[in-house]
């Protein structure tokens, strides 16, 4: 890796952001955490940003050089607020910037497609990271793993479809890898764990590393799409949109793995069962008096 600059990490506070900040500070990179908040990150200068706020803009790309950018969550239309930021960074002096968007978003597709189409025109230097569905889904705050602890039972309509399910911790050393390696990637990279797995898969797993009991219920679209509107409170058209999203996996649409994180950072990619195992030995831990 070349020494950098300054990279300013949007989303700072969330599943990747959080992670890819600590691993640029870890190796000695100078960091702007950039958070709504402006929640303190250890190594890194805390910033306040708001993607609907433009006057927070200005201050937080300041004196970087590059930029780790998560789009703003549940926006239909991240476009709208993103390239003209990232416009106002250029101008700024940022030469590089890779982009969260996700495996089932191509080039011109919905949501982060429309940056990622425009992101070469704006940018010499650029990625597009395209993960897979988190690991963390079933451990953190994701509907999953609330039902997880709440229930013991995960609800999806995929049936037997499989997922290349990717650790939060691979995605942000790859994210490390493309911010500061001597070339950008100039492409996108679809990131996978080392398998793909069902979401039965997902359960025994998870019951196996833990101890335990987890099953997953099959559930049709219209069911899952009534209960997240019913249950979690989520909006009509954005719950029909994630049932959708469990529809094409269960069409095949995310049965694949890549050799993306062992390629960049030259080790395998992590296992569900080792991530099962190390985020709950975490949270055992952090809950301890």
């Amino acid at each position: 890796m070349t020494a950098t600059g300054t990279t300013l990490v949007v989303g700072a506070t969330g599943t990747t952001g959080s992670r890819t900040a600590a691993r640029l500070a870890a190796a000695g990179h100078r960091v702007r955490a950039a958070s709504r908040r402006a929640t303190p990150v250890p190594g890194a200068t805390a910033v306040r940003f708001d993607w609907y706020d433009p006057a927070t803009h200005g201050d937080a790309v300041a004196g970087t050089d590059r930029v780790y950018l998560v789009p703003p969550v549940g926006d239909p239309d991240p476009a709208a607020v993103m390239l003209p930021f990232l416009a106002r960074a250029r101008t700024a002096g940022v030469r590089r910037a890779v982009l969260l968007s996700s495996s089932a978003t191509a080039a011109g597709g919905p949501a982060a497609g429309a940056v990622h189409e425009a992101l070469p025109g704006l940018l010499d230097e650029w990625a597009v990271l395209r993960p897979s569905w988190f690991m963390q889904n079933f451990t953190g705050t994701h509907a999953h793993a609330a039902s997880i602890r709440e229930d013991g039972v995960v609800l999806t309509a995929t049936g037997s479809g499989r997922v290349g399910f990717v650790d939060a911790e691979d995605i942000a050393a790859v994210a490390v890898h493309a911010l500061t390696d001597d070339r950008a990637p100039g492409t996108d990279l679809v990131l996978t764990g080392p398998e793909a797995l069902a979401y039965d898969d997902i359960a025994r797993i998870y019951t196996e590393a833990t101890g335990r009991p987890v099953t997953h219920r099959r559930l049709t679209h219209g069911q899952l799409r009534d209960h997240l509107t019913r249950t979690a409170g989520i909006p009509a058209e954005f719950a029909a949109m994630l049932a959708t999203m469990d529809r094409t996996i269960a069409e095949g649409a995310e049965d694949r793995v890549t050799d993306t994180v062992e390629r960049l950072t030259g080790r395998p990619p992590h296992t569900f069962h080792e991530v099962v195992t190390r985020e709950t030995a975490r949270s055992a831990g952090a809950a301890r008096p």
